[in-house]
């Protein structure tokens, strides 16, 4: 049975990322030994891993080296320091700025959870407010973690210079304290009568329609919507 992983920012054969990050290698060689030895006790060959950027800055012969090294099926979302991965596409089973990824979980409604793989934090992205999930990389650990936000830092300066499973970025994500934003609006009109409710909803969803982007089928009338049947 495979198993999901994510990280990201390696940086094998960087040398300053040693001083930069403050990492608790005395070299480079010790640094990408150590990495390659912690990312195989973690991947089996037949795992899939996402890297979301900055797998090296060396040479692109350098990091074939380390890529050959390496467990797993790659698959790189690119960071801002690629060119030495571009060389070596060959070993990555694709390569994207940015990805939509859905696992298929019996934890999550619908049997399915989709996430937003991308370098870079984000404050929203695609269905945030239904509760998907955000993993990024780039900061190195520096980005402060926003407990009400379902995002993460995958790099290896934050996970022990491990990669980390889909098991734990789900134990992560249920520390979070993170609740739907039409949460709110829902207890309030709980408490209505019907009347009121009635009025809620249609006030709500004039609202919703005099936004040009949104529609009947905005997330604000379809909760409307629901409410108003709730009642009945």
């Amino acid at each position: 049975m495979k198993t999901i992983w994510f990280t990201s920012d390696n940086h094998f054969g960087h040398k300053n990322i040693i001083k930069f990050s403050n990492r608790p290698f005395a070299t480079m060689e010790e640094m990408d030994e150590e990495m390659i030895k912690r990312w195989n006790e973690k991947v089996q060959p037949q795992d899939e891993i996402y890297h979301l950027g900055d797998v090296g800055l060396c040479s692109s012969g350098r990091l074939k080296e380390i890529l050959n090294q390496l467990n797993g099926k790659i698959y790189l979302v690119r960071g801002n320091h690629e060119s030495a991965a571009e060389a070596c596409k060959e070993r990555f089973e694709w390569i994207k700025d940015y990805y939509k990824l859905k696992i298929q979980d019996a934890d999550f409604q619908g049997g399915e959870q989709q996430i937003i793989l991308m370098h870079y934090a984000m404050r929203v992205w695609d269905k945030s407010h239904w509760g998907t999930y955000q993993l990024y990389g780039h900061s190195h650990g520096e980005l402060p973690d926003e407990s009400d936000l379902l995002s993460i830092d995958v790099g290896v300066d934050c996970h022990n210079f491990y990669p980390i499973s889909w098991e734990e970025v789900k134990a992560i994500m249920k520390q979070k304290t993170w609740t739907p934003p039409f949460q709110k609006f829902k207890l309030e009109v709980a408490r209505m009568d019907e009347d009121a409710v009635l009025k809620t909803v249609s006030r709500e969803t004039r609202f919703v329609g005099s936004i040009p982007t949104a529609s009947a089928n905005s997330p604000l009338a379809q909760l409307a919507e629901a409410l108003v049947l709730e009642t009945r």
